[in-house]
Formats: structure tokens, C-alpha cells, sequence
């Protein structure tokens, strides 16, 4: 029987493959016992090798670019799911990798043979997700370690965005992974030099920013139907918003990352800026988010806010929103849009 009749036949925790013939999957990872050995704990599952993993799946752009700068680039057997271009010096490291838009079906994931699976966002581990691989549990089962980036944890494995704690979306939680993933893939010392050099960058913008007034920052995604979502305070943009200078003005909003919300509750809060989120292309740069400015600025409903009144709504990505490796490029863009007259805009 073939891996793809398997896993059509999976229920519950996916378990197919295991049963099937070699080279379905990875073998289960030996006993971590040895001189080499490493564990680490991540969203509530400990995590650990034998080794240094040598073929890892990527799954979403944190995951993607925090593969390139911890330099496990030539590692990678495959990288879905960009939300936008890959930051500049990250860029030819993508060049060389293996690229899919679309996620992978779990066959389509097992087939790439991986021993560690990083996602950006813990959807993909979702039981109830259309585009699951399989729970981080039925994974490890198969011998293929997994991370969720941690100021995504689930409250259990298998779900989704249910009850993200808010104590974990912080910029110490991305340094975490860094250091943790370092450790498991035998680059500690790399790892400790990103993350040095990303808080010594946020930092310097903390520190411009200290004693200006603190705008009230909305991120807004206009839908095609005519309403919106706004990023919510558990969305990683309040962290980068914060340490920017400003105030997300949807901060309150903790159910869930992204918030429906209608035309009336945005003119009700009348941010100062508006932030747009477009998604989700592998070639996206700000440039493309314009029309979803356009969309904003020329609705009538909101020609008094003073967001719209200021010129004060910005094309923004998606990607930038996310907690990883761009942390310390988006505070800084952040910074540069909400406080213009402190970077020379």
C-alpha cells in the first residue's frame, strides 16, 4: 500500500506511513542518549535529537528566513509558503532552495523524507486544519521532529490559534526559539549572534523612540466583501508597534490574532495610523500593498479619520507582522513610518 492511499485513510492523529513500507518516512529517531544528544522544550512538547538534523522542512516565511540566518540553508529539503520576498540578505540562500507556494499535504511532506519540520505559524499541525500534516505528536511517532514558533503556541497539540497565551508574545520568546533551535541543530553559536544582533537593533530604536508621543497604530486588512480585520493584541505587530514607539489600537482584542471588525468600529477608534497586511505572495514588497491603501483612503466612510486626514496610512506586509528573524527590520520600518521627523523621512 502506498503512503498516499495510507494517509487518505488517516483519522484522528494521522497514522499513516507507519505502518507501510521503508522509505515512506523517516525511521523513528533512535533513543537520545548520546554525547550529542539535545532536548528542548517547545509549546508544551520536548523535543529531541540524537544529532544535529540534516534534512529539515520549512514551513512558512519565519520559519524560512530563520533557517537562512541560523545558516542551515544547504539542510533544507523543502520551503513552502512565503508571505512576501525573503529579506535581501536572505535572498540567495532562497535562490538555492527547494520552493513550493502552496503547503504540502502530509504525503507530499513525508515524501521529502524530513527529520524536523519548522513551521511559522502552528496551523500546520492543526487537526482541523484542511491543509494539516498531521499533529506534532503523530509526527514524532514517525521519527520527524517539529517546532512551532512560540509566541504561536497552541494551548494543546493539534489546535490552532485557541488560546495563544499572551505572556508568550514577546521578542525574549523569538530569541528563545533561536537559541533552542541553535542548540538542536548544533549552531548555538550562530544562533547567539542573530540574536544579539537583532536586540542590540531593536534596542537602538527603543532607545530613539523613548521619550516621543506614542501614536495609536491600527493594522488593517481590507476584505472584498467590505469589511476588515485588524491584528489583535496577541497578533506578534503589538510587540513590534510597542518597541516602534506607538500603541496597537486594537490591543484590547485578545480572542484571537486576526479580528473581523466592520467600517463602523474602525472610524469608532479612530487610529492615528493606519498599517495595511498584504499577503500572501513569494514576491510581495510594500510596493504591492498600495492598492489596499487605495481601498482604505478612497472609501468615503472614512475620509474624517485622522489616520486618512493625516496621509497617514502606510502599504505594509503581512510578513512583517511575524515573530521572527524580521523583528528587528519591521520595528525599524515601524518606527521610521509612525515617527518620520526622528529617521529623517
Amino acid at each position: 500500500m502506498s503512503c498516499s492511499v495510507v494517509a487518505r485513510l488517516r483519522t484522528g492523529a494521522l497514522i499513516a506511513c507507519a505502518v507501510v513500507a521503508a522509505g515512506c518516512a523517516p525511521s523513528p529517531a533512535p533513543a537520545t542518549t548520546g554525547a550529542n544528544a539535545v532536548t528542548r522544550a517547545n509549546c508544551g512538547i520536548d523535543v529531541a535529537v540524537d544529532s544535529p538534523p540534516q534534512r529539515i522542512y520549512a514551513a512558512y516565511q519565519p520559519s524560512i528566513e530563520i533557517a537562512h540566518a541560523l545558516g542551515v540553508t544547504d539542510r533544507l529539503v523543502q520551503t513552502a509558503f512565503l508571505d512576501a520576498a525573503v529579506l535581501p540578505e536572505y535572498r540567495d540562500a532562497q535562490a538555492k532552495s527547494d520552493y513550493v507556494q502552496k503547503l504540502p499535504s502530509r504525503d507530499e511532506l513525508l515524501a521529502k523524507k524530513p527529520d524536523f519540520v519548522l513551521s511559522g505559524y502552528n496551523g500546520v499541525f492543526a487537526a482541523s486544519a484542511q491543509n494539516s500534516v498531521g499533529t506534532r505528536g503523530s509526527l514524532h511517532d514517525l521519527g520527524v521532529r517539529t517546532w512551532v514558533l512560540s509566541p504561536l503556541c497552541p494551548s494543546a497539540d493539534g489546535l490552532a490559534d485557541e488560546a495563544i497565551d499572551p505572556k508568550t508574545v514577546r521578542f525574549d520568546n523569538v530569541y528563545a526559539d533561536l537559541r533552542d533551535l541553535g542548540a538542536l541543530w548544533g549552531v548555538a553559536g550562530r544562533a547567539d549572534e542573530v540574536v544579539t544582533q537583532l536586540s542590540a537593533r531593536i534596542a537602538a530604536v527603543r532607545a530613539k523612540v523613548a521619550a516621543a508621543p506614542r501614536p495609536r497604530v491600527a493594522v488593517v486588512t481590507p476584505k472584498d466583501d467590505g469589511s476588515y480585520t485588524v491584528a489583535g493584541g496577541i497578533d506578534f505587530i503589538t510587540q513590534i508597534i510597542e518597541a516602534a514607539g506607538g500603541v496597537n489600537a486594537f490591543a484590547d482584542l485578545t480572542e484571537r490574532r486576526n479580528v473581523p471588525i466592520g467600517a463602523e468600529a474602525l472610524i469608532a477608534r479612530d487610529p492615528d495610523i493606519i498599517l495595511t497586511s498584504q499577503c500572501c505572495d513569494a514576491a510581495y514588497t510594500r510596493a504591492d500593498a498600495q492598492p489596499q491603501v487605495d481601498k482604505l483612503v478612497g472609501n468615503p466612510a472614512f475620509a474624517n479619520m485622522t489616520a486618512v486626514r493625516a496621509n497617514a496610512v502606510h502599504p505594509f506586509l503581512f510578513a512583517d507582522r511575524a515573530a521572527g528573524v524580521r523583528i528587528a527590520h519591521a520595528t525599524e520600518l515601524v518606527a521610521e513610518l509612525i515617527h518620520p521627523g526622528l529617521f529623517g523621512r
